[in-house]
């Protein structure tokens, strides 16, 4: 009850934090079963994305719980564009060191990522793209992955 009850002051302190970052040009978590991340149960980000001539870096949001059994997370992502090209890509998330000492945020016994991705993209169109992260970990449902999340941020121009 208490680990749950820090989990949601969490997401509200990244919630809140997050609304006062302005480059942030999308951003949204998806919560994932309680029972597990079933490796057929991808989940979907729908971004639109209207700013054509600007440069992005898109992360990928992971947050585990301490009992997390590995120290990273394989993720299958694909993305299609509004012209309905495909791309696929592996990622791997460092979520530990190899220490075993988790890396990112943490409060309590929850842990937040926030894993680079692509850097310096651009969009080549404008359009909705849809990003969706599938778990591959060689196992039928992944255990204490609680969220998974995108966020894609303009990189500040450094010209006034």
């Amino acid at each position: 009850m208490l680990s749950r009850f820090k989990a949601v002051l969490l997401f509200c302190l990244i919630i809140l934090l997050s609304s006062c970052n302005r480059g942030v040009l999308y951003q949204k978590y998806i919560k994932l079963p309680e029972n597990g991340w079933n490796y057929k149960s991808p989940v979907e980000f729908k971004a639109d994305i209207r700013d054509t001539t600007n440069y992005y870096n898109i992360f990928v949001n992971i947050r585990n719980s301490d009992s997390y059994e590995y120290s990273n997370l394989y993720l299958f992502i694909d993305i299609t564009s509004p012209m309905h090209t495909h791309t696929r890509d592996t990622l791997e998330c460092i979520l530990a060191a190899p220490s075993g000492r988790w890396l990112g945020e943490g409060l309590g016994d929850i842990w937040d990522n926030k894993i680079p991705y692509k850097r310096n993209v651009r969009f080549p169109k404008a359009g909705e793209y849809d990003f969706t992260f599938t778990q591959a970990m060689r196992e039928d449902k992944l255990q204490m992955i609680m969220d998974a999340g995108l966020t894609i941020e303009k990189i500040k121009n450094e010209n006034p």
